[in-house]
């Protein structure tokens, strides 16, 4: 049905980079966010149910995600890149 071609491939993060990003907002700390999470939020830009902070349909799949350490807040990771951006975050609901 929803079947991609590409192939999930696993995010990663060079663990120094890692450890100086946070949240532009908070300044809290970020993590690599699993799989089950990305995928979740997946099947809800495919819906167009997902939005960012700024309240604008999120309309790419995300290929990974930085958390934040209070797991209020997902930046996208974009073709390895993390969107470090305050108005790109997405909110995360319970």
């Amino acid at each position: 049905m929803a079947e991609h071609a590409e192939a999930h491939r696993p995010i990663t993060i060079d663990k120094d980079l890692l450890a100086i990003l946070c949240c532009p907002d908070t300044k809290q700390d970020v993590s690599l966010a699993d799989a089950a999470l990305i995928a979740t939020l997946n099947e809800a830009v495919s819906r167009g149910q997902l939005k960012n902070k700024a309240n604008k349909p999120v309309t790419e799949p995300l290929d990974g995600g930085l958390i934040r350490s209070d797991r209020t807040m997902l930046y996208p990771i974009r073709e390895n890149i993390p969107v470090m951006l305050i108005e790109e975050g997405i909110p995360l609901q319970a």
